[in-house]
């Protein structure tokens, strides 16, 4: 069963995505609704499914909502927004066992379609807005959410390194929003943006299990018929950033530990043939215990208690988060270098290598297990424009050798250095 048995379609202003199979005791549904990261909007996107998910139209209080997905056998409903290169992405998720399993009169998938179409569509409304009192909890719900972030130092460090990095980008924002913002948003100017937002918004709708996409698009034309808008696709818009100079930040704060993070660009993207290869850059670079910072900046140097590398194919952006006692800034520092010009140097082991391989092979063979997992990764292929099955990716992946790792690390450029330190150093 590969990424490409997904069957692909139009209904309703939305790209309809079903993947046929009698592999899941379930149905996996996601609806991912995309807008660009945008200031004025980035708020007020990020608080309407907390608004949402509090009651609708038919279920306005927020125990009878609860109560409704009781009914329907414990179906799960979640969602999350992050974003993805310059997109905000809201995913709404669904969970709910298939028919078969159970004694149900109604199709569940049916069911599931009419309450999903529900929370997006027909939201509870007075006079005309949202109700007050779901607005008024749910803000100081993100404004919490915003809150943890900046009390959790590792994450706040990681926020601060990008965003000091991508200052001139839409990228540079939370996904959930800002803080500022927050007190200014009204029950009525949250509807006015949910309303902007559901109609300007970029649609795919997902579904695994067992049915057709005959079926999917009959129950999307029932209980979303409301959009009749184009069908709009994701446009990459990503334009290579040269560094002239790395920029270096300190921050003190009151914190016990250092946070040591770094930003690197990279030119290559998801949508990039040598993606591979720069997924096993980052692999070796710090993405698994085996990796050359967890080896030689903690265990080797001792000079971290952590350290590692992400790296985010649709932005072409690559970070380093490192954990350190302050006095240990430049060792640290010089250290971290040190391993960037190793890979550069193409000073790369085949145990490196072969570790970093099966680490990637276990990852992608995972996804076959998971609904949600093989739905996350064609979404990927959405938003690059990119058509690259998990199979063809693993297979580029353990045909990459030292030569093409070294080629990737010529294109990471280290571009902002991030200290976050302690307020009497």
């Amino acid at each position: 069963m590969t990424n490409n048995g997904f069957q692909h379609g139009n209904a309703a202003g939305m790209r309809i995505h079903v993947l046929p199979t009698k592999a899941f005791k379930t149905f996996a549904i996601s609806l991912y609704a995309g807008v660009p990261l945008d200031e004025s909007t980035v708020t007020s996107t990020a608080l309407a499914p907390f608004v949402l998910r509090r009651g609708t139209a038919t279920y306005p209080e927020t125990t009878q909502f609860r109560e409704r997905l009781e009914e329907l056998y414990g179906a799960g409903f979640g969602f999350d927004i992050y974003k993805r290169g310059d997109y905000q992405i809201v995913q709404f998720r669904m969970d709910t066992i298939n028919d078969s399993f159970v004694q149900s009169k109604e199709s569940l998938l049916g069911e599931s379609f009419a309450f999903l179409g529900e929370v997006l569509t027909r939201p509870l409304l007075e006079d005309g807005s949202f109700r007050a009192s779901y607005v008024a909890t749910e803000r100081e719900t993100v404004r919490k959410k915003l809150e943890a972030i900046v009390n959790d130092k590792m994450r706040y460090a990681a926020e601060r390194c990008i965003e000091e990095m991508c200052r001139q980008e839409p990228y540079r924002l939370h996904p959930l929003g800002q803080r500022s913002d927050l007190d200014g948003i009204t029950p009525a100017s949250l509807y006015e943006s949910y309303s902007a937002w559901l109609d300007g918004a970029i649609l795919d709708l997902y579904v695994v299990g067992d049915t057709t996409p005959e079926e999917v698009e009959k129950l999307v034309l029932r209980h979303f018929g409301r959009s009749h808008k184009q069908v709009e696709a994701y446009a990459s818009n990503f334009k290579p950033v040269t560094v002239s100079e790395v920029r270096t930040v300190e921050e003190k704060l009151d914190v016990n530990q250092g946070k040591l993070n770094m930003g690197l660009r990279t030119s290559i993207t998801y949508s990039d043939d040598k993606y591979a290869s720069a997924l096993m850059y980052n692999g070796i670079l710090g993405g698994y215990p085996h990796s050359k910072l967890f080896v030689n900046v903690r265990e080797k140097e001792s000079l971290a208690y952590y350290a590692s590398s992400r790296y985010d194919g649709h932005k072409g952006i690559g970070t380093i988060q490192s954990g350190i006692e302050t006095q240990n800034y430049d060792k640290a520092v010089d250290i971290i270098r040190k391993q960037l010009e190793e890979l550069k140097a193409g000073n790369i082991s085949d145990l490196e290598l072969n570790q970093t391989k099966a680490m990637i092979r276990n990852l992608l063979s995972e996804i076959q297990d998971s609904a949600f997992e093989l739905i996350s990764f064609d979404f990927n292929r959405q938003l690059s424009g990119k058509d690259r099955s998990a199979q063809e990716l693993l297979a580029q992946v353990d045909s990459t050798g030292a030569e093409d790792v070294k080629a990737a690390a010529g294109t990471f450029q280290l571009d902002t250095i991030y200290f976050l330190t302690g307020k009497g150093e």
